[in-house]
């Protein structure tokens, strides 16, 4: 059912006769009512049973099927890329009844006693005739498929002759099953944050690969999508009464206005590729008086969908892309590259190379794993009883971990002020910030495996950049994550830059609970016109 390269398993058909083995897929990533979703399935077992369940903090079965046929298909070497091609199974029609949400369909099935399942999903649309609720969950499906390695190969590595050189695929297919973990994970699988604070003599470590390596989970389980991210913020959400509708990052790319029923746009986790298109609706969308609020990081990456939105493109290094010549506004790397000219920090306030890293292996591996607070009088930290220079989110929440976003800076009367020159709003005002590092330095001369090492991230910025290379990412190799906000046209945007955001909701962290839910219900009472959308700060006894 898997096959292995030196440390961790990659699945796809093994081939082998006599190997029990079952995957499913959808045709595509969101539904509405009344639509048809085609279910595409390839099994070396005799039948299978398929459910459709929607995931939240509690689970509703909506559908079942039992005693399929199985029936095996030939997969092509690079599926990763051009898709499985496997035949239509099962049609399932999405009833009026089923609530908007995400739903986990699970292909289960026997072998010699034991059980099997693996797992594909289906975003649930309202119906375009009802009422919409206040907030809708932006899934990070293109962040999904840059680290989807089902098949072989994502947008970091899968290709080459080495099985250790991380030679990465350009094209990443929606034709395909979603790798083993980035759905459903065991309780208390490893985040890809550090949780404990190592003493004198640390050797860097990364329980997340561990874990991985030792249970037959992909390598990047946890490090996009729902299992780890917005799965979390869903239970927290339900729990607290907040009312959502579900969209894709790919419904955004298909229609720049699927947004403005929506009081406020909301964006979990890990967001660090998005198309121009995408760009486009969320950008729209404040203009004409949205909200957004972000609890995510690393937004880095433009990528582009090509065949019908079945593949998703991103060469990373500029001179690859196809387009450079033709259109170099779409190439397919860095949103701050000077071949693209559309600078991350315009959409959300702040941009993945103004981080990235906090502990993750050997980068700021003993940080706080907090927020420090900046600006205490501002909205977002009503009813905290935060102060200047307190930090919250810190160890065991860690909520400032792993990849984070900022913008260049300096200080001014002991506050962080933006310096603009990496296309930051002009309206932004930087609350609350962290260390971050750029990578991880290799003081171990190459006898400890490295996540990220800081080598990367030169050779990238070497390749975005050429010869001009900007004096912020000269000497020190130094960041920080940033919590900001600012209004652009009509509309304002709150940015947690953290990807580990979601981890204070999951371990009821008050301060994250707090300022999250004064963000949400703020962006909920704008935007009916109940609140003054370009204030700043108010009283921390405001509700």
């Amino acid at each position: 059912m898997a096959w292995s390269i030196p440390g961790f398993a990659v699945e796809r058909p093994s081939g082998v006769a006599g190997t029990a083995e079952g995957w499913c897929y959808t045709d595509r990533f969101s539904y509405f009512p009344g639509e048809t979703i085609n279910i595409h399935t390839h099994s070396t077992v005799a039948s299978y049973t398929l459910t459709l369940v929607r995931d939240g903090i509690h689970q509703e079965m909506v559908w079942s099927s039992g005693n399929l046929e199985g029936a095996a298909h030939p997969t092509p070497a690079n599926a990763y890329a051009v898709g499985c091609g496997w035949p239509v199974a099962v049609t399932v029609p999405v009833s009026d009844h089923w609530k908007p949400g995400f739903y986990l369909l699970i292909m289960k099935y026997e072998h010699e006693g034991r059980v099997h399942e693996r797992e594909h999903f289906a975003v649930i649309k309202r119906s375009r005739s009802s009422e919409p609720a206040p907030l809708a969950l932006i899934l990070t499906t293109s962040t999904m498929l840059a680290y989807n390695d089902w098949g072989g190969g994502n947008h970091y590595r899968g290709l080459g002759d080495d099985p250790w050189e991380d030679v990465p695929s350009a094209l990443s297919s929606t034709q395909r099953p979603i790798a083993r973990g980035m759905l459903r994970q065991p309780e208390g699988a490893p985040r890809s944050s550090n949780p404990s604070t190592p003493g004198p003599g640390y050797v860097p470590r990364h329980p997340a690969y561990e874990y991985a390596h030792a249970h037959g989970y992909s390598r990047h389980y946890a490090d996009a999508f729902w299992g780890t991210y917005e799965r979390h913020f869903v239970r927290w959400a339900e729990k607290e009464g907040f009312e959502l509708d579900y969209l894709t990052q790919h419904d955004l790319h298909e229609d720049p206005h699927v947004l403005d029923p929506y009081s406020c746009g909301v964006v979990v986790g890990h967001d660090e590729y998005w198309t121009h298109e995408m760009r486009d609706a969320a950008e729209g969308y404040v203009d004409r008086g949205g909200r957004l609020a972000r609890f995510g990081g690393n937004f880095l990456w433009q990528v582009r969908l090509e065949d019908n939105g079945q593949t998703q493109v991103c060469y990373r290094t500029p001179q690859e892309d196809p387009l450079t010549a033709s259109q170099p506004s779409r190439v397919t790397t860095a949103w701050d590259a000077p071949v693209v000219g559309r600078p991350a920090a315009r959409t959300f306030g702040l941009t993945g190379l103004g981080g990235c890293y906090n502990r993750y292996g050997a980068a700021a591996p003993r940080s706080s794993g907090g927020f420090t607070v900046y600006r205490p009088r501002h909205w977002a930290f009503a009813d905290t009883d935060l102060h200047y220079g307190d930090v919250f989110g810190a160890a065991p929440f860690n909520i400032a971990a792993f990849e984070l976003d900022g913008v260049d800076f300096t200080f001014r009367k002991g506050m962080p002020e933006p310096t603009f020159v990496d296309g930051a709003p002009e309206t932004l005002q930087i609350i609350a910030m962290t260390p971050a590092t750029l990578g991880e330095e290799d003081e171990w001369d190459g006898a400890v495996p490295l996540g990220a090492p800081v080598t990367e991230f030169l050779d990238a910025i070497a390749a975005i950049y050429g010869d001009d290379l900007p004096e912020r990412f000269m000497g020190e190799c130094y960041g920080a994550g940033m919590i900001a906000t600012f209004t652009r046209g009509l509309g304002e945007v709150f940015t947690a830059g953290s990807t580990e955001w979601v981890n204070g909701l999951r371990l009821s962290d008050p301060f994250t609970e707090q300022i999250t839910r004064t963000v949400l219900n703020r962006f909920i009472e704008t935007s009916t016109g109940s609140d003054d959308q370009n204030a700043t700060t108010f009283s921390k006894t405001t509700a």
